[in-house]
């Protein structure tokens, strides 16, 4: 698709960029078939905002700069950040054992808060939000973040999951004395004049958008429902608008109010933490952030989806650049993806919208990375046919084809469409050098039955 212009960005007015912006917003919205998103550029000191398409299509209400969106897991970077604040006021150190503030992890030796907190902590990812719905957060930790339940040990490995957000709401809890969600709204959303929004919060003070499926190929879009269970709010129960994400993305990068996070404080989440190693999600891991590099630049920020929401985030340091994106529907992510490579044309910003590619040679079999493997109550199956090519099927899903590397990488193979996605990777025990761990998507399982 062509750039809606090749005029030097230096030329341009402010008031010609977002015009720019919002008519590649409104176009790509209608090519997407997404029913309403936001975006929220901050660049030389500037802050440009539009928005587009409805909130909600059974209501027809209109997008609006203040309609909030389901975040997803971009809540999380709020959460990271309480737990930053705390331990720069000295009410917890990133080095202490979180069992030493959370009585049900004491039996989860060795789990630190900075492991905690950047996905090293070798948790599993926890269970389906319908399983999670009338659990306690002592009672969730206690079920399903024993010592029996690690994929690796603390500190040896990346994988992504919500139950170490869980863990982290509950340590807000004892040691603020706060639930965590007027610890995150005194803490963070109040000091960074966010109105707060949360997930199942009936008398929100704010638009709020809902998320919608959108089934591209027979034109149909329908609201869904929000399923995330009580307890895992601190993993994905905030909503907020792009513009509120750019007030979040300011204080990541050091330029926002000194009482949210300070300059060092901010520098600590973005650090990358040793033995992060996300796969595709990015390119390294902080505290609570998602990292890219792009040149030499460092950006940092989180993706989230919602039940039929996709919202994004990116901030870069040095320049003070801050990108946010949110919109509803489950398709929002393709929509952000081909946005991201506009935006250089426009405000000269270029911005990384996922992980660095990796460079690979021809495709070779892997029979020997057959097996079955577990991530708590997920089940990873990888089947091998008579010439070693492998499947991998989730939990008895749709088998879905692997295309595999010499450097034990792996791209999955949508069956309905063969469109190749990067997916993950297989791991070797640095003992013995056999396989024994799968990361797919960000998520790690650990070898249980051998092929």
């Amino acid at each position: 698709m062509p750039h809606p212009s090749s005029a030097p960005v230096a030329s341009r007015q402010p008031t010609h960029i977002r015009s720019l912006l919002q008519e590649r917003l409104d176009t790509l919205a209608r090519t997407h078939q997404v029913p309403g998103a936001q975006l929220a550029v901050q660049v030389d000191s500037v802050t440009y905002t539009v928005q587009t398409g409805e909130a909600d299509v059974s209501t027809g209400e209109q997008f609006t700069v203040d309609t909030a969106v389901p975040l997803g897991s971009v809540t999380k970077s709020y959460t990271a950040a309480v737990v930053q604040l705390l331990a720069d006021d000295g009410d917890l150190a990133l080095t202490d054992l979180v069992g030493e503030h959370v009585p049900e992890l004491r039996r989860a030796p060795h789990l630190t808060v900075r492991q905690l907190l950047s996905h090293t902590g070798g948790l599993p990812t926890g269970p389906d939000s319908d399983d999670a719905a009338a659990l306690t957060p002592a009672r969730y930790l206690s079920a399903h973040c024993s010592g029996r339940d690690s994929v690796f040990p603390p500190g040896s490995g990346f994988s992504y999951s919500n139950a170490g957000y869980v863990a982290a709401g509950r340590l807000i809890e004892t040691v603020t004395g706060m639930s965590w969600q007027d610890a995150v709204r005194a803490l963070v959303l109040e000091p960074l004049d966010t109105v707060p929004a949360f997930l199942g919060d009936a008398l929100a003070k704010r638009p709020v958008a809902r998320g919608h499926s959108v089934h591209a190929g027979l034109g149909r879009v329908r609201p869904v429902e929000q399923t995330l269970g009580p307890v895992e709010a601190p993993a994905g129960a905030l909503l907020a608008s792009a513009l509120d994400l750019v007030a979040l993305g300011r204080a990541l990068i050091g330029r926002g109010p000194r009482a949210v996070l300070t300059p060092e404080a901010a520098e600590e989440m973005r650090r990358p933490v040793p033995g992060a190693a996300p796969g595709v999600l990015a390119d390294a891991w902080g505290l609570g952030l998602a990292l890219f590099q792009q040149g030499t630049q460092q950006w940092c920020g989180h993706d989230g989806n919602a039940q039929g929401t996709s919202c994004h985030l990116r901030a870069e340091p040095d320049s003070g650049t801050v990108v946010a994106f949110t919109s509803n529907a489950n398709n929002g992510t393709a929509l952000w993806h081909e946005l991201t490579e506009e935006l250089a044309p426009i405000t000269g910003v270029q911005v990384p919208s996922a992980a660095r590619p990796l460079e690979r040679g021809r495709a070779v079999a892997l029979p020997q990375c057959a097996g079955t493997y577990h991530n708590g109550t997920v089940e990873y199956r990888v089947t091998a046919d008579a010439d070693g090519a492998l499947a991998l099927t989730v939990n008895g899903d749709t088998p879905a084809p692997l295309v595999c590397y010499a450097d034990l990488t792996c791209d999955l193979v949508d069956p309905s469409t063969g469109r190749r996605v990067p997916g993950g990777r297989f791991v070797r025990d640095p003992d013995s050098g056999g396989i024994d761990r799968l990361q797919i998507s960000g998520r790690t399982a650990r070898r249980t039955v051998t092929a």
